[in-house]
């Protein structure tokens, strides 16, 4: 038997990389409702008291985009100028351009009706049976924590909390199966209330709250033991936080957005893009195709690489890679992608129906692995022809 761990991390939604992407696809999401066909390359910076929007942009919709950027903000929960940065007095900064028209040349639909890529790279998709949700199980228990971090917030259940945070999990594996979990890794931002005056440390009676009502609702009974670490706070506390702390950037928490680690990467992050990059669209085909895959039983984990060049609507190339445990080969599994699925932009954009403001959600607890109806590339609804055009 070979014992492995392996561990993944996620961030709530007060993180200041994730205010920067949720700006940005809010921004995206108000274009789209009103120009469906609006192409969208924005980016969001922010630090204390500063945000900054700049990107490239071709719409017909007139949206007011600073009202969108406080409004956002307003809604994570940074509503207080006393803690750094705050929706009412934060300065809002716009620079946006059009659309490069060397690259829409490349984008727009030619006479055959094709859409080209909007970039060249690479996209991963992957899939794997050790969890409900056909993810990683480290990375899948580390978004349950962020977003039952949020959630006690927000509800008021833990009065003291603030809008930062993070979460680490580390799961470990018995012959390539998950079996219980190592050690969790939790950062929660909170006020003053709960630091003990005598010490300037984070209250003990405060982390044993968090381990109740956050870390014990969120990770199942079953895979925590005596033998599992708890790291609540380890700094001793943690007040300052959001953009007060630390600068925050759109895409700079891409391993987060995806697959924590277990599976490779594009490079490319998603937030502020519309779906004519495939950066985005692409990547979401790739988590589809490999979460059929595996759904179908075909294998019990599958990594799947889809490559563009600009302005070509088919992609250069498919991979599949199914690590030893594909009850076919890999190649037929190729060749049944290739007969059972179109990854043309334009196709994708239609079957997953990605011209819909829908963006926003994604941008918080990971674009994979969730239940919500919008995410269309969680349907496993190629699973039963995948099936037959394999023999299974």
């Amino acid at each position: 038997m070979e014992k492995r761990f392996y561990s993944s991390e996620s961030v709530t939604e007060g993180h200041p990389d994730k205010i920067a992407d949720q700006v940005s696809d809010a921004i995206l999401d108000a274009m789209l409702a009103k120009d469906p066909n609006s192409r969208v390359a924005v980016e969001t910076f922010v630090f204390t008291g500063i945000v900054q929007v700049a990107g490239q942009v071709t719409t017909r919709a007139y949206i007011p985009i600073p009202d969108i950027v406080r409004g956002t903000i307003d809604g994570i929960g940074y509503q207080n100028a006393k803690h750094g940065f705050d929706f009412e007095t934060c300065g809002v900064q716009i620079s946006i351009d059009p659309q490069s028209p060397d690259i829409a040349m490349g984008v727009d639909e030619d006479s055959n009706h094709e859409q080209g890529a909007g970039d060249q790279g690479m996209m991963y998709g992957y899939a794997s049976n050790e969890t409900k949700e056909l993810m990683p199980m480290p990375i899948a228990l580390a978004h349950k924590l962020v977003l039952r971090l949020a959630d006690v917030r927000k509800k008021g259940t833990l009065k003291y909390l603030r809008p930062d945070g993070k979460s680490q999990v580390t799961v470990e594996y018995d012959n390539g199966k998950p079996v219980r979990v190592d050690a969790v890794a939790l950062a929660a931002q909170h006020d003053e209330s709960v630091v003990d005056p005598k010490t300037d440390l984070m209250k003990d009676s405060a982390r044993e709250e968090l381990k109740r009502l956050v870390i014990e609702h969120a990770i199942p009974k079953h895979l925590l033991d005596r033998d599992t670490r708890f790291h609540i706070n380890t700094t001793g506390k943690f007040m300052r936080g959001g953009p007060w702390a630390d600068t925050g950037l759109t895409g700079r928490k891409i391993i987060v957005d995806t697959y924590g680690g277990i599976g490779r990467h594009g490079g490319g992050c998603f937030s502020g893009k519309d779906p004519s990059k495939v950066d985005r669209s692409g990547a979401y085909a790739a988590r589809w195709v490999a979460k059929n895959i595996v759904a179908s039983g075909a294998a019990d984990k599958c990594e799947i690489q889809i490559a563009y060049a600009i302005g070509v609507a088919r992609p250069v190339s498919i991979d599949v890679n199914t690590f030893g445990t594909g009850k076919v080969d890999d190649m037929a599994i190729i060749e049944a992608v290739r007969n059972l699925f179109d990854l043309r932009p334009k196709a994708i954009i239609s079957n997953l129906k990605l011209k819909r403001p829908i963006y926003q959600k994604t941008a918080v607890g990971g674009h994979f692995g969730r239940s919500d109806k919008e995410f269309t590339w969680e349907y496993t609804d190629k699973a039963a022809a995948l099936r037959k055009e394999l023999g299974l």
